[in-house]
Parts: structure tokens; sequence; C-alpha cells
């Protein structure tokens, strides 16, 4: 019988904070992501190891998800600033729509086609591997302090990508609860959760407008920047949740809409002051609810997916700067780069298991999470040999135009 079974959510808070932090500290003297520490002590205390968290008590800390959700999609919806994607947006857009959807396209092909998967367990999976995470990736080109071209390139697909996996998973959820809501189609169900999501994508622009006049006023505290945007993420998630749908689009047009208003910096840099407890509970939480026993059955699968979306990743990559007529260095090495797959992914997996229930629900979880400790653990190597197979680190070229105009006017001095 677990030790914590009828403790308090508030000791099981403490719980998952404080293993969290000890497990992030040893990990990071090993060189890893803190976000495998967080998985790691989830693992360790949930029902399957340590025994310390039923599983009863993990079914009651879903808001927790919701929350972290709610914050990982506003913050991916502040990229979608207009006047920057019209520098070079075209270009780097198209990249990004190659290098996720052909990922995910190909996933959800493999398992449905080849291994006879179901249409809705292969939809999900594979708009789930259209993500990337950014960190180790930003934390390796932070380390070797990169410039040039090919990292310009790359900060800025993985700005969008987590965008486009969150487009792509809600449409699939959309498309999945029409299909299936009532055992067949009809327009009831196909019609009310398209309903439904264009009402939450009016209501997230409506909130981000709201939070631009009520947040942006020149008396405004980050302490109110920060209320705003909670009160408006939880009103936009309440309600998505009572029309079960994902809130994750509607907070993500939020943010696009509130910085394409005029809204300002600050707002962010006040929610991400906020973010890291939460998210550090979402994560571990996470590791909690990673089922051990079934690995035995997710073990091939898992490796299939790990395997496929590496492919899937870097053939589109290729594409996409082929198509865009990027140079060799780029072209060639940009999907090396964009291998690791955490957070969004791993937000999106538990909404996954909700959707799918059962054991269809659990290998997905089993799936994304026991991949994404893989991910992180290669994620700052590969990215490292993309750095230098692009010849951005070790010898420098293909500079960006600021670095060449830097260089000359050191010359002419």
């Amino acid at each position: 019988m677990p030790f914590f079974q009828t403790a308090s959510v508030f000791f099981v808070l403490f719980l998952f904070l404080s293993s969290g932090e000890l497990a992030a500290l040893a990990v990071r003297r090993l060189r890893l992501p803190n976000v495998t520490g967080y998985l790691l002590a989830g693992i360790l205390i949930g029902p399957w190891v340590l025994h310390l968290v039923s599983e009863e008590m993990i079914d009651q800390m879903g808001f927790v998800t919701d929350l972290a959700l709610a914050f990982i999609a506003f913050g991916a919806g502040r990229y979608f600033r207009l006047s920057k994607l019209r520098q070079r947006g075209g270009s780097i857009l198209i990249i990004t729509l190659f290098e996720s959807l052909v990922a995910g396209a190909l996933i959800f092909f493999v398992f449905w086609a080849l291994f006879d998967y179901s249409v809705s367990f292969s939809l999900l999976l594979g708009a789930i591997g259209c993500a990337t995470a950014p960190a180790s990736t930003l934390m390796t080109i932070r380390q070797y302090k990169a410039k040039g071209r090919f990292v310009d390139t790359l900060l800025q697909i993985v700005a969008l990508d987590d965008a486009v996996a969150l487009i792509a998973f809600s449409i699939s959820a959309a498309c999945l609860v029409a299909v299936e809501g009532t055992g067949g189609l009809s327009t009831e169900t196909v019609l009310l959760p398209v309903l439904y999501n264009l009402v939450g994508v009016l209501l997230g622009a409506l909130c981000g407008v709201l939070l631009h006049l009520i947040a942006d006023r020149p008396q405004g505290s980050g302490q109110r920047r920060l209320g705003c945007v909670l009160v408006f993420l939880l009103f936009l998630t309440g309600i998505c949740d009572i029309w079960q749908i994902s809130p994750l689009l509607s907070c993500m047009v939020m943010s696009a809409a509130y910085v394409n208003c005029g809204g300002e910096k600050k707002t962010f840099k006040s929610t991400a002051r906020f973010t890291p407890p939460i998210l550090t509970l979402f994560f571990v939480l996470s590791g909690a609810r990673l089922s051990l026993p079934a690995l035995k059955t997710a073990g091939v699968a898992g490796i299939i997916y790990f395997l496929v979306r590496i492919a899937g990743k870097y053939l589109g990559a290729w594409l996409g700067c082929a198509v865009t007529g990027e140079p060799a260095p780029i072209r060639r090495w940009l999907g090396l780069a964009l291998i690791p797959q955490a957070g969004v992914s791993i937000g999106l997996a538990a909404l996954g298991q909700r959707m799918l229930s059962g054991s269809s629900g659990d290998l997905l979880n089993v799936i994304i999470l026991s991949s994404g400790v893989l991910y992180e653990m290669i994620g700052p190597a590969s990215a490292k040999a993309a750095l230098f197979l692009s010849k951005t680190i070790g010898q420098r070229a293909d500079p960006s135009p600021a670095v060449q105009k830097q260089e000359k006017e050191k010359l002419a001095s």
C-alpha cells in the first residue's frame, strides 16, 4: 500500500518539488538536462518503484498538467510576431512545416500502415512527433558561443516548431472527437468540435487584446502583468475543458494576438519567473505517470518511434532547405540539431493518454516519456555535432550578414 495514499495534495506537491530539484542537481553533474532529472524523480517516487505516491493521487493532479500546458502554449505563441516573420519568415516557415510535418506523417504511416496500430493512436503519435525541445540545442549554442546563418536559422525554427506541433495536435484531436465521439459521423459530431475550436480561437484572440489593454498600462507592474496572464489562461483553460477540447490552440492564439497588438517583453519575463515550479511539478508528475510494466510491451514500438522520428526530422529539414535554397551546410546538418524532444511533447502525451484511455493511452505516454529521456541524453551531442559539421564552431563559415559587417568594420579599423 503506498505510504502517501491518503496524504494531502499539498504534501504531494512538496514531494514532487523537492525530489525534482534534488534529481535535477544530480543529473546536472552528468551534464544532462534538468528535464531528465525531473522525469527520473517522478519514476522513482511513483507507484512502480518506491510507491510513495499512489495512482489515485496522480489522477487527482491533472490540474497541474492543464496549467503547465496553458503556460507552454502561451510561451510558444509569442514567436508569431508578424513583423519578424515578414523579414525571413517565408523560408523559415516553409522549413519548419517540412521538418515538423514530414516527421509526423512518417510516424503516422509507419505505425498505421506497417504495424497496424489504430488510426487514432497513430495520428496522435505523429502529431506529438512534430515537436522539438529547444533547451538542449540552446544550451549547446550558448556554451560554444556559436553564431552565423546556421544558428540564426536554427533558432527561428525551434521557436516556431512547438507552435506547429500544438496546431497539428489540436487539429488531430478535433478530428478524432468528430469521428469517434459517438461512434460515427454526423452533423453534430463533425460540426460541434470544429465550432468549439473556432470559438476557442476567437476567445483566445479577444483575451490577447484585452491583456494588452489591461496589463500594458504605464503604471502596470510585473505582478499585475502576471496576474492578468494567469486570469486569462485559467479562463480559457476552463472554457476549453467544459467543451472538451484542447486549450493549447486558444492559449497560443492569445499570446500571438497580444504580441501583435504591441505587447511588451516584460509580460513574458514576469511569466517566465513564475512558471519554473509549475513546469517542475509537471515533469515530475509525467515521470510518475510512466507505467514501468507497460515498457515490456512498448519496447519495440518505442525504438521504432525513436528512429523513425529522427529520420523524419532529418528528411523534412533537408527537403525544406532544398525548397528554400538554403546553403549546403544548413541543408545537410540542420536536421541533426532538431532531435531533442521534451516539454511540449510530454504535455501532449498526457492529453493523448486521456483521449485514448486504456492500454492505448498508456502505450502512447510510455513511448513519449521513454524516448524523451533518450532524446534529451543525445540532444546536446547531436547539436554539437551539427554545429561542428556545419563549420559554425571549430571553423567559422557561412556567417550571417551582421557578422560579416562586424568583421569588415574590424578590418577597416
